[in-house]
């Protein structure tokens, strides 16, 4: 899957598409992370910052959030391959909750 269809529906994680305004130095510091962890990450797909058309990283408020849960997986003890399945287990909670919630409101009718 492109980064465009990731984008276009919402992201892969389903996170939600908050636009990016952060620049990466202003989000690095706002995580206490150093900007090339930031790069490491996304090219490990774990996060997915929008960009301009010069190219420049965008993170948004759940991008940020996204992070601080990264950080606070390796504060764990996780590796990168463990935080990456962990968020992917989460984001899957968060799409079957909504679909079960869908489907409970529709049942309601």
């Amino acid at each position: 899957m492109s980064s465009t269809e990731r984008r276009g529906s919402g992201r892969a994680s389903g996170r939600g598409s908050g636009r990016g305004v952060f620049a990466i130095s202003v989000a690095a510091g706002m995580v206490s992370m150093e900007i090339q962890n930031l790069r490491v990450y996304e090219r490990r797909g774990l996060v997915d910052p929008d960009r301009t058309p010069g190219g420049t990283r965008l993170y948004s408020e759940a991008d940020i959030e996204r992070l601080h849960r990264i950080r606070d997986l390796l504060g764990e003890g996780l590796n990168l391959a463990g935080v990456g399945r962990v968020l992917a287990l989460e984001d899957e909670v968060r799409r079957l909750r909504a679909a079960n919630a869908r489907l409970r409101r529709a049942a309601g009718d």
